[in-house]
């Protein structure tokens, strides 16, 4: 009998897996593909950061060296390269996770893992053969998969998901985006950089809306810049493949006039959700919610003792940042320790180009639960590490209470937010105040002074630099 058995090896899985064995446990982690690392390092996070920077670096060559005072007469993209340098990346990474199952003794099984009557876990390899684990505990880490609209057939070839955009043969002349989400607003980026005309049709009457509006608001204007069209308030009603043709229609919410698009391809990014199929989750009475998604405790626990779930298929944001700390959370809790997680504090990114990034509560939820606070903002325009870069787009945003002055919010846009948000999750991680903020000592010249500038106009509108 194993300590743990864990099933599904995205980040939240292998993470699980490395922190159990650390603290002395025997675990197996249990894998249906071919390769570790799941979603998110095989066709998501990772790949998709690869083709971002590949596809950012061609379009600043095209369109901002000569500023730098860099000629280059003649760019051109070798996107069958660029694919395949994103494929390396993908298998480097996945390879790493491959050296750390062994450098921890996990032992590692490929198969569907579905829990039996008994509640042990019987694995079934591709052949067929299928391997019984009696274990202690379970930890369930199976992940997501894109979902579609009604009406709507996801063919993976003219009318696909991100999985097949990372990996197209050919730049689309004309991709249609469907949904102004994270996923959708960061696949845009990279085909309209390389030259795809492209249009995003969004239900709501804005993009990215599970961040601040004025993020939205930014990376709207900042895509418009790049030729991306966007349809919002649109619902739309049918996707029509006819050859190497997508028609999608759709219909305006403010006036009912019907939209119809036609292109090369049609991208469906209208979110994820909870993949659960194969578990036999009913062989040992385990509930799932409305959504499909696997129902838990305050300690990750399902209604079964000893069995756990983390990450996408859970409740919740679906991060791979948030499946790892609830993948530590719960190795922790099984060996004796009282870990903690405060869901207020998961950073969200976009990484388009400017970056999005906010952590905590959003100006539009305080607005809503009527909490008074006060906002200090400075735009990178007025900072002089983002002038020497020429990266002059966007803002940092600072809401603090109204009247303790505790940091409730911080929101960026603009270079390298991604990595700047960090400084905002440690002070808020010790209730730091916008004074506090304020009279940190930024290294100058930096991107991160527009944060301490936004905390100075925070406090009492002090910002040094506008």
């Amino acid at each position: 009998m194993v300590d743990v058995v864990i099933i599904g090896s995205g980040p939240g899985g292998y993470v699980a897996a490395i922190r159990c064995a650390q603290l002395g446990m025997n675990v197996t982690l249990v894998e249906k593909y071919a390769t570790l690392g799941g979603t998110c390092l095989n066709v998501g996070c990772i790949p998709s950061k690869a083709l971002l920077d590949s596809s950012e670096k061609y379009y600043e060559s095209v369109h901002q060296f000569v500023a730098h005072g860099i000629e280059i007469k003649s760019v051109k993209v070798d996107f069958k390269k660029m694919i395949e340098r994103k494929a390396s990346v993908v298998k480097q990474t996945c390879d790493g996770i491959n050296y750390l199952m062994k450098k921890n003794k996990i032992t590692v099984l490929q198969g569907t893992g579905t829990f039996a009557a008994d509640y042990s876990i019987n694995v079934t390899a591709a052949d067929g053969i299928i391997t019984n684990i009696k274990t202690k505990n379970t930890i369930i880490a199976t992940g997501s998969k894109p979902i579609t609209l009604p009406g709507i057939a996801i063919d993976k070839k003219r009318i696909i998901t991100s999985t097949e955009a990372l990996s197209l043969a050919e730049i689309p002349k004309h991709l249609i985006v469907i949904g102004g989400g994270i996923i959708g607003m960061e696949m845009a980026s990279v085909y309209a950089r390389l030259g795809s005309k492209v249009s995003v049709v969004e239900y709501l009457d804005r993009i990215v809306a599970a961040m601040d509006s004025d993020i939205s608001a930014g990376l709207l204007k900042s895509m418009k810049k790049m030729g991306v069209d966007f349809y919002t308030s649109h619902q739309v009603n049918t996707a029509i493949v006819k050859g190497k043709e997508v028609t999608v229609i759709a219909t305006s919410l403010n006036d009912n006039i019907t939209l119809e698009l036609a292109g090369d391809y049609c991208l469906m990014a209208v979110g994820r959700k909870a993949f659960t199929h194969g578990l036999g989750l009913e062989n040992i009475g385990i509930m799932c919610d409305e959504k499909g998604r696997v129902q838990v405790d305050a300690h990750l626990q399902t209604s079964v003792k000893g069995v756990y779930a983390i990450g996408d298929c859970i409740a919740g944001t679906m991060l791979a940042h948030k499946a790892e700390e609830e993948g530590v959370y719960v190795a922790e809790l099984l060996s004796g320790q009282q870990p903690h997680i405060d869901y207020n504090l998961i950073p969200s990114v976009v990484y388009t180009w400017p970056e999005g990034a906010g952590v905590g509560k959003t100006e539009d939820e305080l607005k809503k639960n009527n909490v008074a606070y006060k906002v200090g903002k400075f735009p990178f325009s007025a900072s002089g590490r983002a002038r020497a870069s020429n990266d002059i787009d966007g803002f940092a945003k600072v809401l603090a209470d109204a009247t303790t002055d505790e940091v409730l919010g911080v929101h960026l846009f603009g270079p390298r937010c991604a990595d700047l948000i960090s400084e905002a999750v440690v002070a808020m991680e010790y209730k730091a105040s916008a004074e506090d903020i304020a009279r940190i000592c930024h290294a100058h010249p930096t991107f991160s002074e527009a944060i301490k500038e936004a905390a100075l106009a925070a406090t009492d509108n002090r910002a040094l630099h506008i």
